[in-house]
This record gives structure tokens, C-alpha cells and sequence, in this order.
């Protein structure tokens, strides 16, 4: 669905885009490979039970002849292109070459069956029911799934949301293209240039919203799912400058072909743009599946660890208490997910100030302002356990970058190239530059660098095991540690 803009809409940082649920080829691809593996099964299991008896539990060589249906099924299916996204989306299309794979399956079958001379075994009925009755439900399935997939995208549920930059006559061409994709799982949401003036103020109908700049704040205050760069393919350093950038937002960023690719044939890569001819240069580190592991991993090991470590809250809450006079929390405003501004949880480890410093000042070996409780709860980490209320809040993450505070962002975000491509994921209470020794004050730019470097390499390189040795090397190396004051 493309969301035409009118000239009198309001400007870039005013606009406010609602995020739905948005499909992914890997998601869809792996969803319905699951369903034809059920529908394969379920086919076989109804015809037994017809055809040869109403008994649920198969014989020995129809359940070894189904899951050799299954297999093959899958293999021929994913070398004919039937689990990709567009065949996926396109069930007419999809037909002939589901009734190949279908076809050629049973017949291996029985090629098999003769081969070792064990045909006469099976019933010669169940054989073309089964069959039948296979073609039937995955077909039907994907039938079923387009009319809900196209229901959703047309309220607004499923769809994502991409924003173009290049206002040329490659957005005029892509623009067409996703007008005529069924269904539109695609909203155009903001088109942006930096030749302000030299082109526009309109693209296709869709109002130019502002240069690079204005891109990079648009989607940092608003869901975006994808970012398509639609300028010439010879403009290399360009290129090069502009993905540099895009690279620290937390969204997907192809290259559009260049008009050659619209002209002559090609073979389209398999994603949810369908005809469209591109290439994908950065990945949205959590997307698709990965996204519900990280949640549940979030969700599920952080009340876990707050059960457990009820009584370390409940001994260090009274101590904090005991010594000083003030509040046993500490807030703070730090920069979060796609630099969004949270609060953060920490136990007070120092003398209650009621005056509010402006200037974040770290902590220093022999810092006067640290309580004697402080100093043991800042070497031993305790003082971080609060942050897990912010992990099964949703604003912080087990395992990611450690959070600054909002002033050394802006600062070292000056300093530093690719600075906030850290911010691409969730911060996390323990990461991976911290369990390799970035861990306390960063007195100098070069230690920054440091930890800079290996929270980027956390948040290109995510997976679940990732997360898991981060946290094991945590529980070993990183409670106490020589650098925290």
C-alpha cells in the first residue's frame, strides 16, 4: 500500500508512522515449509485411516513412505523456488510448478517401490488419494494464506514500512512497480534527497521530505522497516558515504538497481519486494524469528534471575539504606534502542546529591562521592541488578551494549565514526566489550574506540549462543573487575 503524501502534510520531524507487524521472506519461507510438512503427514495419516482402516496408527511401510513424500517434497520444492517469498504471494503462479513438485514426488515414490520390489505392499488407491488429497491441502493452504496475507496488509497489519532516498526517475519506476504489487505489502512512507531544489518537491505523487539528514531523524523517531537507496549505480563514493551512514539505523538498506535493471531481464532475488531488482547491503541485526528468540530469551531469563537474586536485592536495598540518607535507586536518562531516551535502574552507590548535575562526571578510582557501600556494589556489579526490572520492562536487554549517558553520547558520538550503530539493538546490563575488559571508566578516546568496536562487532555478528557465552563469560570474568570505581 502506498501512502501518498499531499503538499500541505506536515514536514519530516512532525510525521508520525505506525509500526504493524511486518512479513519477512524468511519468516513466510520457514512458515510454510512447517505447514507443508504438516499438511504431507495429515494427508497421509486421513487416507490410511480411510482408505485401509480406521485404525490412527500407521504401518511400519505407509509411515516410511509418507516421510519419504515429505522429503521429497521438501528438497524438489526448494530447488523449484516454491517456499520464496513472491511464489509464496502468488498462488496462480505457484500452481503449475506445485503440481510438478507434487507430481514428481509420488513418482520417485514408486520408482522406489519397484525398485525394491515392495509395490505390491501398498494399496494402489491410497497411493493416488494420497497424492490427491496432498496437492489439495497445500494448495488450498497457500490459497487461504493470500487472501488473509492481502486482508492484513490492506488494514494496515502486515505491511512494512520503507522510506526511498533519490528522488530520480528510478523512485518514479520503483514507486510504479510497488503500486502494482498484490498483495501491497509495501507502505511508502517517506521519500527523501539531498538535492533539495534541484528536484521535487514531488516524486510520484509522494512529497520529498527532506535530505539525508532528515532520513536519519525520521526513522529514529518513527517504525521503519526498510530503507531503499534509489540513486545511480557509477555514484560509487556517494554510495559508499550514504550506506556508512544508514548503517548505525536499525532497518533493512538495499540498493535498487540501476534503470538497466528495470529494461532487460534479470533474476530476481527472493524477498518481500518481489519483481523488484536490488541488493540487500545491511541487515537489520534482530528481524524475523530472531526478534521473538531475543524477547523470550529477555523475558524468560530475566525473571528467572530476579527470583534468584530476590535476596541480594532485599540485603543491599537495606545496607544502601542503613549507610545514607536518600533514595536506594538511582535514575538516570540514557540512549536506548535506534537512540530513544530511557530511564535506567541502578542501587545509589553514592552520596545523595539533591542537586541535579548537567555534566555527567564518571566515577574515578578513589572517588570521594562513592559510599562504602557504593564501592563494594560497583566492583562486584551489584549495583547493576536493578537493570533486570528494565529487561522484563522492554527497555534494556540482557546481553547488548552497556547505555551511556545522554551528554558522553553526544559527545562521543562527534568523536567517533559509526558511533551509534550500537544503538541497532537493545542496551544490555552485560555485552561483549565488557567481558573483554571495557568494562568501568573510559577516561580516553581510544578506550571508547574500544568498546565502540566490539559492541559494534556484537551487533552485526547477534545469535542466541552469542548471547549465551557473553553471559557465561559474565558469571566467570565479569562481576568483579579492577577498572570499576
Amino acid at each position: 500500500m502506498l501512502n501518498k503524501i499531499s503538499g500541505n502534510d506536515l514536514m519530516t520531524d512532525e510525521v508520525k508512522v505506525a509500526g504493524g507487524y511486518p512479513l519477512s521472506s524468511r519468516v513466510i519461507s520457514t512458515i510454510f515449509s512447517f505447514l507443508d510438512t504438516v499438511w504431507i503427514l495429515l494427508a497421509g495419516l486421513i487416507t490410511y485411516s480411510i482408505i485401509i482402516g480406521n485404525n490412527l496408527l500407521m504401518d511400519g511401510n505407509y509411515l516410511s513412505a509418507v516421510c519419504f513424500i515429505w522429503l521429497t517434497f521438501f528438497f524438489l520444492g526448494r530447488y523449484a523456488g516454491i517456499y520464496t517469498f513472491s511464489m509464496i504471494l502468488a498462488p496462480f503462479m505457484n500452481l503449475p510448478k506445485l503440481a510438478v513438485v507434487c507430481l514428481t514426488s509420488f513418482m520417485l515414490l514408486l520408482a522406489l517401490a519397484f525398485s525394491l520390489k515392495v509395490s505390491d505392499d501398498f494399496s494402489r488407491i491410497w497411493m493416488y488419494s494420497f497424492g490427491a488429497t496432498t496437492f489439495f491441502l497445500v494448495t488450498f493452504s497457500r490459497f487461504v494464506a493470500f487472501l488473509l496475507i492481502s486482508f492484513l496488509a490492506g488494514k494496515g497489519i502486515c505491511r512494512r514500512n520503507v522510506v526511498i532516498l533519490g528522488a530520480g526517475k528510478q523512485t518514479e519506476r520503483l514507486l510504479a512497480q510497488l503500486g502494482n504489487e498484490k498483495p501491497a505489502i509495501n507502505n511508502v512512507v517517506g521519500i527523501f534527497d539531498d538535492r533539495i531544489g534541484r528536484v521535487g518537491p514531488t516524486v510520484g505523487g509522494h512529497l520529498i521530505r527532506g535530505n539525508i539528514d532528515a532520513l536519519m531523524r525520521f526513522v529514529r523517531t518513527n517504525h521503519v522497516d526498510d530503507i531503499i537507496v534509489a540513486l545511480p549505480w557509477n555514484a560509487d563514493d556517494r554510495q559508499i558515504q550514504i550506506v556508512s551512514r544508514l548503517r548505525e539505523l536499525p532497518a533493512h538498506v538495499h540498493l535498487v538497481s540501476d534503470l538497466v535493471g528495470f529494461r532487460f531481464p534479470y533474476q530476481p532475488s527472493p524477498n518481500h519486494f518481489g519483481g523488484v531488482p536490488m541488493i540487500e547491503v545491511v541487515n537489520s541485526p534482530l528481524s524475523g524469528f530472531k526478534v521473538v528468540i531475543k524477547a523470550l530469551e529477555d523475558r524468560i531469563l530475566g525473571t528467572l534471575l530476579i527470583l534468584i537474586f530476590a535476596p541480594v536485592l532485599l540485603v543491599v536495598a537495606i545496607a544502601i539504606r542503613m549507610e545514607s540518607s536518600g533514595p536506594i535507586l538511582f535514575k538516570q536518562k540514557r540512549y536506548g534502542y535506534n537512540n530513544q531516551i530511557f530511564e535506567i535502574y541502578k542501587f545509589r552507590s553514592m552520596y545523595h546529591n539533591h542537586e541535579e548535575q548537567k555534566v555527567t562526571v564518571q566515577a574515578s578510582k578513589g572517588d570521594s562521592r562513592i559510599t562504602r557501600v557504593g564501592n563494594f556494589i560497583r566492583r562486584t556489579s551489584l549495583d547493576e541488578l536493578p537493570q533486570l526490572f528494565n529487561v522484563v520492562g522492554g527497555s534494556m536487554s540482557l546481553v547488548g551494549p552497556r547505555p551511556h549517558a545522554v551528554d558522553h553520547n553526544e559527545e562521543y558520538s562527534e568523536l567517533i565514526d559509526g558511533y551509534f550503530a550500537r544503538h541497532k539493538v537493545k542496551p544490555g546490563i552485560t555485552g561483549w566489550a565488557q567481558v573483554k575488559g571495557y568494562r568501568g571508566e573510559t577516561d580516553t578516546l581510544e578506550k571508547m574506540e574500544g568498546r565502540v568496536n566490539y559492541d559494534t562487532y556484537y551487533v552485526e555478528n547477534w545469535s542466541l549462543f552469542f548471547d549465551l557465552q557473553i553471559l557465561a563469560m559474565t558469571a566467570f570474568v565479569g562481576f568483579v573487575n579492577k577498572n570499576a570505581y
